[in-house]
């Protein structure tokens, strides 16, 4: 029996790949949480748009690991 190096590379550079963009979205996300704190400061009201990226990047996140689980839970199929 002999191992197949090619796809396990890539399963391995697509798992490195979508977790890095995961993670860059999930820092968008954060960051767009960031913004109301300095609005809120100066205005006394929270940033609309901030909370709409937020709001668009969180549930990106979520929807990834969701499909991320139907991959792996045979159940689901």
């Amino acid at each position: 029996m002999h191992p197949d190096w090619t796809a396990r590379g890539e399963v391995a550079a697509v798992s490195v790949c979508v977790t890095v963009a995961v993670v860059v979205v999930f820092a968008l996300g954060a960051l767009g949480l960031a913004r109301p704190e300095g609005a809120r400061a100066q205005q006394g009201g929270t940033s609309a748009l901030g909370l709409g990226q937020a709001t668009l990047c969180f549930l990106a996140c979520a929807a990834l690991v969701a499909y991320g689980i139907y991959l792996i839970v045979p159940q689901f199929h």
